[in-house]
């Protein structure tokens, strides 16, 4: 049956499916360093300084990754990035008294240069599959890959948990590791498509974006991310664990429940986004759906503070609605990149705009751990609030969509 189907659909559940075994490990492996360190005795602050070289060489790869995927191919970069993270989990297997600081951050680098070079791989390639003229099949696309990924994301943080209360840290990552190998031994097999070379080879100087959209997007998706990351990477599991007295079990299934459900509302964006009934949104929908996502954090900062709620009701709620908000904020800027992005090198802007992505990541790590520590988690909402903010201040300024991708959507609902 899978001989039945188009190159483009074969090649893009292989892609699909290699970044869905990807995201499985990226999330356990998340759940595993923060619950076992936390466990350890490592303060908040800490448990985020060990995901500091994950978020900086986050960073770089998008950068650098997205050149070097319009020079070898795309296909080439997204094996690497599966090679690598198997490294990244074996050198998570020495003896417990290997497991300082400086070699966990060696492991959580390696990783993050992985996980960025699968994520910019899968993403650049959905530009290259979908026809120029199908622009809703190009949102509907990006929003099914983006959605699929997160709620695996999701499965992978009630994983972790499960694994660690289950076999324990080493046996967990072994498992992982040995899964991982078998996708990427199949994926150096199947996926035989050459794509994303670009037909004149970027210089290493046109890393930086050119473009005015791009610039735009990529500052908005920088104070987004960070908004979310200030209170998700320590703060949130933390608190669930050392103020509510949450097990692994209950604060991995929690986390994982709010990256399902994020990833589900990603992948139906489309019906909710779109503005003419044709499937493709405008760029004015971004600083509304922006600002309605801003209330909640806001929102649930005030409860907190001020003790008018129990904090369990409040979170559980509170960030049920931000999960929805933020889902649909993302899936919009995620397919407004790949439509903005040139289709010679579009490697180059999507890494460039995923290294804002990185970024927003690295300083929403950092913070978490400082302001949790320093402040609280009510605080660690305030800045989230303040973040998105800022990220629907800077989508004012977004260009419309190219007329022509407005006038290939309608051609491609005709038949819908």
């Amino acid at each position: 049956m899978f001989e039945r189907l188009t190159p483009a659909v074969r090649q893009y559940l292989l892609i699909t499916g290699n970044y869905w075994a990807f995201t499985l490990t990226d999330g356990a492996l998340r759940m595993l360093v923060v619950l076992h360190f936390h466990q350890l005795g490592y303060s908040p602050l800490q448990v985020a300084l060990l995901f500091l070289f994950y978020e900086v060489f986050g960073v770089i790869t998008n950068l650098v990754g997205g050149w070097l995927g319009a020079r070898i191919g795309l296909n080439r970069t997204m094996n690497i990035g599966l090679a690598m993270q198997v490294v990244a989990l074996s050198m998570l297997l020495v003896p417990a008294t290997w497991l300082a600081v400086p070699w966990v951050m060696a492991a959580q680098a390696l990783s993050g240069v992985a996980k960025d070079l699968n994520k910019m791989s899968a993403k650049s390639s959905i530009k290259l599959l979908v026809p120029g003229d199908a622009q809703a099949a190009l949102f509907r696309w990006v929003a099914l890959l983006t959605g699929s990924k997160n709620a695996l994301k999701g499965v992978g943080f009630f994983l972790g948990g499960a694994l660690l209360t289950m076999i324990g840290f080493r046996p967990a990552v072994a498992v992982m590791a040995v899964a991982l190998a078998i996708v990427w031994l199949a994926s150096i097999v199947f996926l035989r498509m050459e794509l994303g070379r670009a037909k004149v080879k970027p210089k290493f100087h046109e890393l930086m974006s050119k473009s005015r959209a791009i610039n735009v997007l990529s500052a908005a998706r920088l104070f987004l991310f960070g908004a979310r990351d200030i209170w998700f990477v320590v703060a949130l599991p933390v608190f669930l664990s050392e103020s509510l007295g949450w097990d692994f079990w209950r604060v991995g299934g929690f986390l994982a429940l709010w990256v399902i459900g994020y990833g589900g509302v990603q992948s139906i964006a489309p019906r909710l986004v779109g503005k003419r009934g044709d499937g493709v949104p405008n760029a004015d929908r971004a600083p509304v759906w922006a600002a309605a996502l801003a209330v909640v954090p806001l929102a649930m900062a005030v409860l907190l503070a001020n003790g008018l709620a129990s904090p369990a009701v409040v979170l559980v709620v509170g960030l049920g609605l931000f999960g929805v908000l933020f889902a649909i904020n993302s899936s919009l800027h995620s397919y407004m990149i790949v439509a903005h992005a040139a289709e010679d090198g579009v490697s180059l802007d999507v890494g460039f705009y995923y290294m804002a992505n990185a970024m927003g990541r690295l300083i929403g790590t950092v913070l978490s751990g400082w302001i949790f520590q320093t402040w609280g988690l009510a605080t660690c909402l305030a800045w989230s609030a303040a973040f998105v903010l800022v990220a629907a201040a800077l989508s004012l300024a977004l260009p419309r969509l190219p007329e022509a991708a407005a006038h290939m959507s309608i051609k491609e609902n005709s038949g819908d």
